[in-house]
């Protein structure tokens, strides 16, 4: 399928490994051209080097933490005129409630939630005056279904969810969507510190926490970072403009819910 987003412009956060770069991939496969962002410089390069290689898009790699305002205005200096936001962080640390205190809830909120209103905030103007853009925030299905270990993402990715259910309706009149991504458990760096927690917990092999894990998904299977590209990609094309506001599960069925 033709995604009729050839020759736009996206900004990819967090696009070195992962969920990020899975997107950023499936982004530059469609002839979308790329602004990659990451922390770790040497990751960020072999991936957009890797991305230049395949495809024929140009590719920006901009080092910096985009949770950060320093690193805000360092990605968006080269990011005012992009068609296409994809925002997306690494989540919090796993704990238990008696865990965290004010300073661990401030830092959850700067990464997963305040993070991608401020990007949104900036960017949204200049989608609005051209008439299209497209925005996908990489939240967690901890949205739609709490995890335990993961308090602080399960409250910062929910004021997340808030603020684009309220903004998507507000700007789509304009040619503009906003949707959420809702990954569960894919094949990722992420996934392998949680499998890491789930064996040291339980004093169980790696191998068996992600056997354990995934048990719990119908599907059988961790997800992949090119299925998941490959979603969001959709979501950034000309065929997705009617889809506002919505919140899409990734998860291989692990989510018992009839809607």
């Amino acid at each position: 399928m033709d995604l009729g987003i050839k020759g736009k412009t996206a900004l990819v956060c967090a696009s070195s490994k992962g969920l990020g770069l899975g997107c950023a991939e499936a982004l530059a496969e469609a002839g979308v051209h790329l602004i990659m962002n990451a922390r770790g410089a040497e990751a960020l390069e072999a991936s957009a080097a890797d991305i230049r290689a395949r495809f024929d898009v140009n590719v920006v790699a901009i080092a910096a933490d985009v949770t950060t305002e320093e690193g805000q205005e360092k990605v968006l200096a080269a990011a005012q005129d992009v068609d296409i936001l994809v925002t997306n962080s690494g989540g919090p640390p796993p704990g238990m409630w008696s865990d965290w205190d004010r300073e661990d809830f401030i830092k959850a909120l700067d990464a997963n939630m305040l993070t991608p209103i401020a990007l949104m905030k900036a960017l949204l103007p200049g989608m609005m005056k051209k008439g299209w853009g497209r925005v996908v925030n990489i939240t967690s299905v901890s949205v739609k279904s709490p995890i335990a270990v993961l308090g602080l993402s399960n409250s910062a990715r929910a004021g997340l969810t808030g603020y684009v259910a309220g903004t998507a309706r507000q700007v789509a009149r304009s040619g503009v969507t906003i949707n959420n991504l809702q990954p569960g458990i894919h094949a990722t760096d992420r996934a392998v510190a949680l499998d890491l927690g789930v064996s040291k917990a339980q004093g169980i092999s790696v191998e068996d926490a992600i056997e354990q894990r995934s048990a719990t998904i119908p599907a059988g299977r961790y997800g992949t970072r090119g299925e998941f590209g490959a979603t969001c990609a959709f979501l950034c094309s000309q065929h997705a403009g009617f889809i506002v506001g919505q919140n899409i599960l990734l998860d291989g069925g692990a989510t018992n819910s009839t809607m």
